[in-house]
């Protein structure tokens, strides 16, 4: 059930997250131009290509400032259940963004370490290098908790998917931190911890990406709620005065919100005012337990059938 409140809700939520969102994309800006900069007069490879991969966090800023608009618009005759799964197909394309970010980073570590293991030897970048690796990794540290934070607080997937993307970047310039320090202080040969960091890093953020994508994926396809929270559900249908059993559930998600749909059985002898009643308040006792949600109820005499543990009852 939505109504003009909870319209005026997902605006305000939508708000908050597109100025954290705008806050991010400052940043990014800021720090992909510095790094690349470092890394061409500091003679460090690995810290151009932290800058490219912070570049990147500008498409998934901007993949969640217009998807988590969109996502907040209400119910319309195109849209009967709201505009949140684009929210989630945002999450789903960072979480592809991610991977591939990965993947591009595990490659070039791979190259690296191959051809310094056949005699190549990886230039010596300078202190303004590691420098900006230092600021990098502060900065986007400082993004990740304050972007999670507020994904949390406003239950939205898409930024702390950002959040997480902000992480991956943190963890990059960690790695070249690393091959910086390694290439200043220490003999050439140990200049190869620089790419061998970068793959490191790289499997964690496939894993990353992986944790995210997944969830998205199985929302867009429509997959049930966890067994868990659908017992929960029904147990909480039951626990409604009048409710004899109930049957019949079905569950999804549709951004942050539930989607549910399930019959209900009361006595037999109830007017239909009496039921509608009754379905009235299994809907207000979902809403104060799981939030706004989609829910539809269907009712039915009870007729003794058998009633699983549950609550359930057998069809």
């Amino acid at each position: 059930m939505i109504n003009n409140d909870t319209i005026d809700e997902m605006r305000h939520r939508a708000s908050i997250a597109r100025k954290c969102t705008w806050i991010g994309f400052i940043v990014n800006g800021i720090l992909a131009f510095f790094k690349i900069i470092a890394g061409i007069f500091g003679r460090s490879g690995a810290m151009i290509a932290d800058g490219i991969h912070s570049l990147s966090d500008f498409i998934t800023d901007v993949i969640v400032i217009v998807f988590i608009g969109v996502s907040a618009k209400g119910v319309d005759k195109f849209y009967r259940y709201g505009h949140g799964k684009f929210e989630t197909f945002a999450t789903m394309l960072i979480s592809v963004a991610l991977a591939l970010v990965a993947v591009g980073l595990f490659y070039d570590g791979l190259n690296k370490v191959l051809a310094s293991l056949n005699g190549e030897i990886i230039d010596r970048p300078s202190y303004i290098a590691l420098i900006m690796a230092l600021i990098s990794i502060i900065s986007k540290e400082w993004l990740f908790k304050y972007t999670k934070k507020i994904g949390n607080d406003i239950r939205s997937m898409a930024l702390i998917a950002n959040a997480w993307h902000h992480r991956s970047d943190a963890m990059s310039s960690i790695a070249t931190l690393v091959g910086i320090s390694g290439a200043i202080f220490l003999s050439e040969q140990w200049r190869i911890l620089d790419p061998l960091a970068a793959m490191l890093v790289s499997v964690f953020i496939i894993m990353v990406a992986w944790k995210l994508g997944i969830p998205a994926i199985k929302e867009l396809l429509e997959v049930s709620l966890p067994e868990q929270l659908s017992n929960e559900i029904g147990l909480t249908i039951c626990s409604v005065d009048g409710v004899k059993t109930y049957h019949n559930l079905r569950t999804r998600k549709n951004g942050n919100i539930y989607v549910l749909d399930f019959h209900i059985k009361v006595d037999p002898t109830c007017t239909i005012v009496q039921a509608h009643d009754i379905s009235t308040a299994v809907e207000h006792k979902l809403i104060d337990k799981y939030g706004k949600s989609f829910i539809n109820i269907h009712i039915e005499p009870y007729m003794g059938e058998e009633i699983k543990e549950n609550g359930c009852c057998i069809d």
